[in-house]
């Protein structure tokens, strides 16, 4: 495994790619590769060199025909032509190396199946991510609780956050009861929307769009997978916080880095 080598994949409509790789660059990324989606897709670049995928957030397809259901669709072709795609991002999960899917992101890997089943797989859908309960645009800063019982790579350590939604399509849904009772028993909720003390919520604004259970991000059992609708990428410096200009910072990062700072941790021991 080279340690800390990562993929962006960008383009179609995808646009915090600059700020995610900022984010990779200031917590430890040996390497940064921003890659089209296309030429992912058409087997130019190979996977195995790399330890960190990320699915990046944006307007993924113009958000016109349900969050990320043609980048799935995209990907279902492409694995139906070229055969060794679904082989080679599975091999890549189960060698442990990690996938982190950001607002669209995460709307992408619940639609692909890489949760929360851990592995592509073009299925019926038990989970997904739909129109925000009120059915409109939220743009706004939210706290998150961390579930203490999760296990992923990349909260570990942190107990709260406050990051930046922006999505018109995040709340989640289950329509199969062996996928709640997996989800639970499992701990694979992640992070939930909370009040400003902490607690998880579902009143508005605290709880944006309505999440089941007040999800805000889910990770695989493993750990090594997690998807999220807040942007951590977003708030990668003390003055992105909307309060900057009043409060005192202890440190010039933001805490969203702190995600990406347990990302290359973990690579750094597992090289």
């Amino acid at each position: 495994m080279q340690n800390g080598k990562t993929l962006i994949l960008s383009g179609m409509g995808l646009n915090c790619e600059k700020e995610t790789a900022y984010a990779c660059e200031r917590s430890g990324a040996s390497k940064v590769d921003i890659v089209h989606t296309l030429r992912f897709l058409n087997g130019e670049i190979q996977l195995g060199e790399y330890s960190f995928l990320i699915f990046i957030g944006g307007f993924l397809d113009g958000d016109y025909l349900g969050s990320a259901r043609v980048g799935a669709n995209r990907f279902k072709f492409c694995s139906s032509q070229k055969m060794d795609l679904q082989d080679e991002l599975n091999r890549f999960v189960k060698a442990g190396k990690l996938v982190l899917g950001i607002c669209n992101g995460f709307q992408l890997l619940v639609k692909l199946g890489l949760l929360p089943e851990e592995r592509l797989a073009f299925k019926q859908q038990t989970v997904s991510l739909t129109q925000n309960q009120r059915g409109i645009f939220e743009n706004r800063w939210v706290h998150l609780a961390v579930n203490p019982k999760n296990t992923n790579v990349f909260t570990r350590g942190i107990e709260k956050m406050y990051l930046p939604v922006r999505h018109g399509e995040g709340r989640i849904v289950v329509t199969a009861k062996d996928t709640t009772e997996k989800i639970i028993s499992e701990n694979l909720i992640a992070m939930s929307y909370a009040d400003i003390e902490g607690v998880p919520t579902a009143a508005y604004p605290d709880n944006p769009n309505g999440s089941w259970q007040n999800v805000a991000a889910l990770s695989n059992k493993k750990g090594n997978i997690l998807g999220l609708m807040p942007h951590p990428e977003a708030y990668n410096h003390y003055t992105n916080h909307p309060h900057w200009t009043r409060l005192r910072f202890a440190e010039e990062d933001g805490e969203g880095l702190q995600i990406f700072k347990n990302a290359y941790a973990y690579l750094d021991q597992h090289n």
